[in-house]
């Protein structure tokens, strides 16, 4: 009983309220409508978050160009002075490999000199030997023509 004497009290109040309140009344668009927003400050606020995003941009697109235009020559001369490295570095290890290359060459040129060396020698060694060969077959065969003419006698 009690929740219907205050269901009906409400609609009482609502009743009343309605047609007290005029349709044109400032507070009755305050009830009936929800509060709109005010276009001005919408658009007001929209403007400051674009200028905000905007100046970001623009602080942004400030430090890459400073820091192109700053670090990149220091960059630039970073890379240089890499390449400068590099390139030394590439030129001592082709000496090196040159430096090799001559030793390789002198050693085998000395091995080769060694090896005619040898062979020269085997050469004479071996010209002795068919001398002393030819010497003895001589001899040989004149002790043997001066037995055979003993033995003729």
């Amino acid at each position: 009983m009690l929740n219907r004497s205050l269901t009906l009290k409400l609609w009482l109040l609502a009743i009343v309220l309605a047609k007290a309140l005029p349709i044109n009344s400032p507070a009755y668009g305050q009830i009936i409508k929800p509060i709109p927003q005010q276009p001005e400050f919408f658009q007001e606020r929209m403007r400051q978050q674009q200028e905000e995003r905007t100046q970001q941009t623009q602080e942004q697109l400030k430090e890459t160009w400073l820091r192109q235009n700053l670090q990149q020559p220091r960059q630039q001369q970073q890379q240089q002075q890499e390449f400068t490295r590099q390139r030394q570095e590439l030129i001592r290890q082709q000496q090196f490999r040159l430096q090799q290359q001559e030793t390789r060459l002198q050693q085998q040129q000395f091995t080769r000199q060694q090896q005619l060396r040898i062979q020269d020698q085997q050469l004479r060694q071996d010209q002795q030997i068919r001398q002393q060969q030819q010497f003895r077959l001589q001899e040989q065969r004149q002790q043997q023509e001066l037995r055979q003419q003993k033995e003729n006698l």
